[in-house]
């Protein structure tokens, strides 16, 4: 886990499947990629095991809110109320896959490989963020990287060879609740693609129709 006084860096332009975000910049391992979400159920990647704990399904009519504390240094950039609040927005179709929704503390492994958010069956898990709202990078982001930061009001800047994702508390709520949560949801919804890059496709649309448009007001009504 981090401490104070020390920055970790990441490869903007890298991708892997386990959607690592975080590395030290000096480690001999291959610097990790652009913090992303991180699909449970397409298979865990070599140096990543179990990602969470497992919730087996129940058929529980409401969704069941967990919250572990955030890890020294992170904070939560979203609260359990505006998250039940938000899914409560979505059409209840959607809604019937999704048991528990888990508020996940940042360990020491995690720093080495953290997400911002993941679908394992039935349960969404979101993950902190660093305190400071600054994400620091140790090369310049993708095309995407630069749409979805201005689509929600984070801002890339180039320090050097650094580059950094700087967030206000505003903004990095309004990417939770309508990028992040409603991406993972997008996967327990999903049941018919199969690869990871289809599954990832489809959360991504998923995501973009009913979590920027229907936020924005280009999309309306429960079904």
């Amino acid at each position: 886990m981090r401490r104070p006084g020390r920055t970790r860096h990441r490869l903007a332009s890298q991708r892997l499947v386990f959607s690592p975000r975080s590395a030290p910049a000096r480690a001999v391992r291959p610097v990790a990629a652009f913090r992303q979400r991180h699909h449970g159920e397409s298979g865990i990647s070599e140096g990543f095991g179990a990602p969470e704990v497992w919730h087996e399904p129940v058929g529980r009519d409401n969704v069941k809110y967990l919250t572990e504390p955030p890890g020294d240094s992170y904070v939560h950039p979203v609260t359990v109320h505006e998250v039940a609040d938000r899914i409560e927005q979505l059409p209840k179709r959607f809604l019937e896959n999704l048991e528990v929704v888990q508020f996940s503390r940042m360990t020491r492994k995690r720093a080495l490989f953290p997400c911002y958010g993941m679908q394992w069956g039935t349960a969404v898990y979101l993950y902190p963020i660093e305190a400071s709202l600054v994400e620091i990078y140790v090369g310049p982001p993708r095309p995407e990287q630069l749409i979805e930061a201005r689509m929600f009001g984070g801002k890339w800047e180039q320090d050097g060879r650094r580059w950094r994702l700087v967030w206000t508390e505003k903004a990095i709520r309004d990417f939770y609740l309508n990028n992040v949560l409603i991406h993972e949801i997008g996967h327990t919804v999903d049941d018919r693609n199969t690869r990871f890059v289809d599954r990832e496709r489809y959360a991504n649309w998923f995501a973009v129709e009913y979590g920027y448009r229907a936020s924005r007001g280009r999309r309306s009504g429960k079904g």
